[in-house]
């Protein structure tokens, strides 16, 4: 076989097996000169995130692209773009479908409006269970399957999706005026994603998904009167501190979300397969190095806002929690009129029941410990 005709079958599959690999492949002579050549330069993974360049996520995700490059040896590189910088933030499942990126860093319930059941992997009912339970679920409980149908079976999307970082629990979110009571949000124009939306708009609010980088402008024109994010540093970053001071956490409607991490099917399963495997538990991995990182920026930041920024931190009135619950459960018969999501409910259902009451059982109490050894540092 001549060798410009070797070097026009070469494809992303051979390159891995001969050319990143290397081996006995350069010492078979000029008939795989080409392959040897390419050996030199890795192969390059386009990803896109949907949070602007600015947002700790966008740090969290390149957390990711560290470890993938070292634990490759160098032989897959990622090049890891902000949103907005190929397709929008909420645009980025139908460019890992159509190939337009190989990969992207994002969570389900930004495409919701595609499939509702996206939001069950991230923003779904409140039955008990932390995010770790919730993330446990989903590798453990059946939950991978469970996207796997959503994502291939039901939406014919030619995509793989694995999630990690288990998220600490969503602020109710960011207010001109105090929140004392359920009435008080009554009509106020507030953003949220996801089933968070449906939630929120049958306890009176009226609600606008955005994106993150637009909220906080979206706040100043007075388009929305309150909004969440997700957690004290991205939402600092955001500026949300110099459109609303008062802060509220614990909150019910978006109790247990993750990150979501899509793979054009084609790109994953052409790669050899350690690098296969280094893609899918690197997203184990970095859900770990995203947790302790999140969990010292987070505080630190949570303590800036209140001491350089005049932010005054609430816990969301019991009323209003107790009103997101009632909510959920108007709103769960409507979901389980779908056969998949009436399945995912049941799982997510039974997995809670049985884990829960382990995590709660065997929890001691830690409010008394902190109160013991912090007194008067906080009220609950």
């Amino acid at each position: 076989m001549p060798a410009k005709e070797s070097r026009a079958k070469v494809n992303r599959r051979s390159f891995l097996k001969t050319g990143v690999i290397g081996g006995g492949a350069a010492a078979t002579g000029s008939l795989l000169a080409a392959p040897a050549v390419l050996a030199q330069a890795p192969l390059v993974m386009k990803m896109q995130t949907s949070w602007p360049a600015s947002d700790i996520w966008q740090t969290m995700a390149q957390h990711y692209v560290e470890r993938v490059e070292a634990m490759s040896g160098g032989r897959l590189k990622i090049d890891l773009l902000p949103a907005g910088a190929v397709v929008g933030a909420f645009q980025v499942i139908d460019a890992v479908n159509d190939g337009v990126l190989d990969a992207s860093h994002s969570v389900s319930a930004y495409w919701y409006g595609k499939n509702k059941a996206a939001s069950l992997f991230g923003t779904g009912p409140m039955f008990g269970g932390s995010p770790t339970t919730m993330l446990s679920w989903f590798y453990a409980g059946g939950g991978e399957e469970f996207f796997r149908e959503l994502l291939q079976d039901v939406m014919g999307m030619n995509v793989v999706g694995l999630m990690a970082f288990p998220m600490p629990a969503q602020p109710f979110g960011w207010f001109k005026n105090e929140v004392t009571a359920l009435s008080d949000i009554q009509g106020m124009k507030y953003r949220t994603v996801g089933l968070a939306a449906d939630v929120m708009q049958s306890m009176g609010m009226s609600v606008a998904q955005l994106p993150g980088g637009e909220i906080v402008p979206a706040m100043e024109r007075g388009v929305i009167d309150a909004f969440e994010f997700n957690n004290p540093s991205s939402d600092m970053r955001f500026g949300a501190q110099d459109v609303a001071k008062n802060y509220y956490l614990a909150s019910y409607h978006q109790a247990q979300e993750t990150f979501e991490f899509l793979f054009n099917r084609d790109f994953l399963e052409d790669l050899e397969p350690d690098l296969q495997a280094i893609l899918r538990h690197g997203v184990e991995a970095v859900s770990t190095a995203n947790t302790a990182f999140a969990l010292d920026n987070y505080s630190s930041d949570l303590q800036k806002l209140t001491a350089e920024n005049g932010v005054v931190v609430h816990r969301t009135p019991a009323d209003v929690q107790q009103a997101q619950i009632d909510a959920w459960d108007q709103l769960i018969p409507q979901l389980e009129s779908d056969d998949l999501m009436k399945r995912i409910l049941d799982s997510q259902r039974q997995w809670v029941e049985r884990v829960t009451y382990y995590e709660l059982m065997n929890a001691p109490d830690y409010t008394r410990a902190y109160q013991h050894y912090f007194p008067n540092k906080i009220s609950l």
